[in-house]
């Protein structure tokens, strides 16, 4: 992992890091505040060799100096520490009070430095003045010779015993630093782990993993969209709007010798979103002038109809079996223009149903009389119903779902579309985060000052006008002025069509052909 994906990782987790640097930090300033504060006293004891005649200066320090660790060993042994506890009355048991005494040779001298700590600052200035004075004593006593009276050595004490009313101990500020420096590698290595580790799609880099399809559209999370599901219901400058605009140009360029007239959008796994995405690139393209219908393919969980607010009891199972014509169970949303065939009465044998050759030949059959035909279909990975859709379709469209939909999952539904020969158009990943790190969506502009719709597309209700705004109505004038710019212009897009005079649409092609007959030379009869 090189530093750019590691800062990738930073931005995309930077919250989980935080959390475990407050966790350690946290953690570290309770210990500190339960710790009880230790002081310390110290105190410096000289040792050198009692050198008689005979010895010299050298020999004797060798001898100290060969001795001197041996020496400061000596300051935590039993004997001693039960001389001092007697003698000060304390109710510490040795080890317990050897736990708090220590004893440090300073480099290259003779000089040991005893060190103790106490929860009282005074109480550890009197143990080491005590320990101090019995420690010179207890090493004189065991340099005697038995049966002598000359000790070998000379332990004085040089430095008293010192006094300090600042704890060195619980030391807050050095702890917090150590905790922070500590809580922020572990929150480093968990989101390194994790990102390692993490096989969902999160970018495009992972779509390219395990597909050459391009990506068609990444259409971003909306916190509204159960309130305001369709694009019906949004601005014209809503991102979600945007992202359905772009995912239908990009439609026109799958193949361009062939265009696409029937198109299996289908998903992985539930909940990914496929239905919102069929319905809404069905209305994006019925918005153009095209014809354009959606079949609910979904037998199983059919929510087509319920989200363009129609009938499911007629529709695909009705027509199949007989029990209506096809003309008669297609049903139209009026505020669109889409047409729509429900799934109708759930069967019993789904995949069956789907696999006749009934049902191939209606789809061929529509697929002729639309310009564009979009069938939601159940997802891959649990039924066989999308493969089988797929077979006589001209392509399909995969959702994915962000940060959900693993790698795995969507090799493993494509590997299904190719083991039945279908066609893979492309992937539209779905719910994208707003701040996506990385991901390959962004939000362009959107008109804050419009509120959205509902479902119905009903406005918002404006305040009451009081009695004197009501008798001042508006001249004609006025109010042909406030109806045009009530009324805006769409603008329109390339592959839209052309009214006529006579109100039937136009395509561009159509123009076309029409403005190049009539370049044509006329001959006379």
């Amino acid at each position: 992992m090189d530093f750019k994906q590691l800062f990738s990782v930073i931005r995309r987790r930077w919250l989980a890091i935080l959390a475990l640097t407050l966790v350690a930090l946290a953690i570290s300033g309770f210990l500190s505040w339960r710790a009880t504060p230790m002081y310390e006293s110290s105190a410096r004891v000289f040792v050198t060799v009692n050198a008689t005649e005979g010895v010299d200066a050298v020999t004797s320090g060798v001898l100290i100096q060969s001795r001197v660790e041996s020496y400061a060993d000596l300051a935590t042994s039993t004997d001693l520490l039960d001389d001092v506890i007697d003698d000060l009355d304390l109710a510490d048991s040795p080890e317990q009070l050897a736990s708090r005494v220590s004893a440090n040779v300073s480099e290259q001298t003779s000089i040991i430095t005893l060190t103790v700590r106490d929860a009282d600052a005074r109480q550890a200035q009197q143990i080491t003045d005590w320990l101090s004075s019995a420690y010179a004593e207890y090493l004189a006593q065991v340099e005697t010779p038995e049966g002598g009276d000359r000790a070998q050595i000379i332990a004085t004490v040089t430095d008293e015993a010192s006094y300090s009313a600042t704890p060195v101990s619980p030391r807050t500020a050095i702890n917090l630093a150590v905790a922070g420096i500590i809580g922020l590698l572990v929150g480093l290595g968990t989101a390194v782990a994790r990102d390692l580790l993490d096989r969902t799609v999160s970018s495009q880099e992972h779509i390219g993993e395990v597909t050459d399809a391009p990506v068609l559209a990444s259409i971003g999370f909306d916190k509204e969209i159960s309130g305001s599901p369709l694009l019906t219901d949004l601005g014209s400058f809503a991102p979600r709007t945007e992202a359905f605009r772009l995912l239908r140009t990009n439609l026109q360029f799958l193949d361009l010798d062939a265009q696409p007239r029937c198109l299996v959008i289908s998903s992985a796994i539930p909940g990914e979103g496929k239905t919102m995405t069929s319905v809404n690139l069905a209305l994006a393209l019925a918005q153009t002038g095209r014809r354009t219908l959606v079949i609910d393919a979904d037998l199983r969980r059919p929510r087509v109809a319920r989200q363009l607010g129609l009938d499911a009891a007629v529709g695909l199972t009705t027509v199949l079996v007989g029990q209506t014509d096809v003309q008669d169970a297609i049903q139209v949303h009026e505020p669109s223009g889409l047409h729509l065939l429900a799934s109708g009465a759930k069967p019993p044998n789904p995949t069956e149903i789907l696999q006749s050759k009934v049902t191939q030949d209606l789809v061929k059959r529509l697929a002729g009389e639309y310009d564009m035909v979009i069938i939601d279909a159940p997802p891959l990975l649990p039924v066989a119903d999308a493969s089988v859709l797929a077979t006589f379709a001209d392509g399909v469209i995969l959702v994915v779902k962000h940060g959900k939909t693993t790698r795995d999952q969507v090799a493993e539904a494509i590997g299904r579309l190719n083991q039945v020969g279908g066609r893979l158009s492309g992937v539209v990943v779905n719910m994208i985060p707003r701040r996506s790190t990385g991901s390959y969506y962004y939000y362009y502009y959107e008109d804050t000052s419009s509120g959205r719709k509902g479902r119905a597309g009903k406005a918002a209700k404006a305040p009451k006008p009081s009695k004197a705004e009501r008798s001042a109505k508006p001249s004609r004038a006025e109010r042909k002025a406030a109806k045009r710019t009530e009324t805006p212009r769409r603008t329109r897009e390339v592959g839209d069509a052309v009214a006529t005079p006579q109100g039937s649409p136009v395509t561009p092609e159509e123009l076309l052909a029409r403005a190049e007959s009539d370049r044509r030379p006329r001959v006379e009869s």
